[in-house]
């Protein structure tokens, strides 16, 4: 029987059937809009809808980016979906599906670190932190083969970590999270002031635009630079992985865990992040030189596994049921 997997961020979804080992056999994507709530699960509802032409399936995973509720059925707090506020994500996509499967709400760094965990990257290890960079930072850990969720729900919400006092304003409503110095859009706000300030410094970026305007930049445009040796967008990355393996070497002296992986958009740049992201977890982790070093390595499904890991774990929730 095969699960389906839901990743919902804030400009579209991905969805795929996935089957018991974790492969995608059938995907589909709708772009949608932060702002509209009802759209994003009219949007679920409808990839469902296609997937049920030529598959059964018994479980819905929905992997969202927000505070999902200790019972998997709502989110409470979304910070980039103004509308999910205490919002009954599971029981609204249960109603417009119409089949009788079972739907679940995971948060979407947990669903992307169980997915590395039981078929990617950090297959066969016991205790590993997945950290996805995209947007903002999402997370998901498993300690001695269980994922972490924590007494409410809430656990593993790493990117809300407060790392710099008074900081950056975070869509938490806090300021200083991790997530505003180690994300995508981190990148991409740091690359809007350089080329605002020398938009000659910033030639190389500002080129894969295609007006040339600061203010359009994406991240996109920062790792193609950089790949292609221009010096500023190397130098933005280099902070960026800075800022992760600083926030890594902190974890580690809570958790201690076997590996990091490291997801989302962002992970495209390859060793241009990581390295420096190592570098810097050498420098600032505690006991250093008298410790193992856990690897930090890139994930091995990409952006797939949000949707494989959600997939799994609603068909665990599906088989707990039964």
């Amino acid at each position: 029987m095969y699960a389906v997997g839901v990743d919902i961020g804030g400009t579209k979804i991905a969805a795929g059937v996935v089957d018991d080992r974790g492969r995608i056999v059938a995907k589909a994507r709708r772009d949608t809009s932060a702002g509209d709530a009802e759209g994003i699960n009219h949007a679920i509802a409808e990839v469902v809808a296609e997937f049920a032409k030529d598959y059964e399936f018994d479980a819905i995973g929905l992997a969202a980016a927000g505070f999902a509720s200790s019972d998997r059925e709502h989110i409470v707090f979304g910070p980039n979906i103004a509308a999910w506020r205490d919002y009954p994500l599971a029981a609204k996509v249960r109603e417009l599906v119409e089949r009788d499967v079972s739907v679940v709400v995971e948060n979407d760094g947990n669903a992307a670190g169980w997915g590395e965990y039981v078929f990617g990257a950090a297959r066969g290890t016991s205790t590993m932190i997945m950290v996805t960079l995209g947007t903002g930072l999402g997370a998901g850990m498993v300690v001695d083969g269980h994922l972490v969720r924590g007494a409410y729900g809430f656990a593993a919400e790493l990117g809300h970590m407060r790392v710099v006092p008074d900081g950056h304003l975070c869509g938490c409503g806090h300021r200083g999270c991790w997530e505003q110095y180690a994300s995508g859009s981190a990148l991409v706000r740091e690359a809007k002031v350089e080329a605002a300030a020398s938009p000659e410094r910033a030639a190389a970026i500002l080129a894969k635009s295609k007006d040339g305007d600061p203010a359009k930049i994406k991240g996109p445009y920062v790792t193609a630079a950089a790949m292609e040796g221009d010096p500023l967008a190397i130098s933005l990355l280099a902070e960026l992985g800075r800022w992760l393996g600083e926030g890594c070497a902190s974890l580690a002296a809570v958790l201690d865990p076997e590996i990091y992986v490291v997801g989302g958009g962002v992970i495209a740049a390859g060793d241009l992040l990581l390295k420096p992201a190592r570098d810097a977890y050498l420098r600032a982790l505690p006991a250093g030189g008298h410790r193992p070093v856990a690897p930090i390595v890139a994930a091995d499904m990409g952006n797939d596994a949000g949707i494989v890991g959600a997939a799994a774990l609603a068909r665990l929730d599906a088989a707990d049921a039964r």
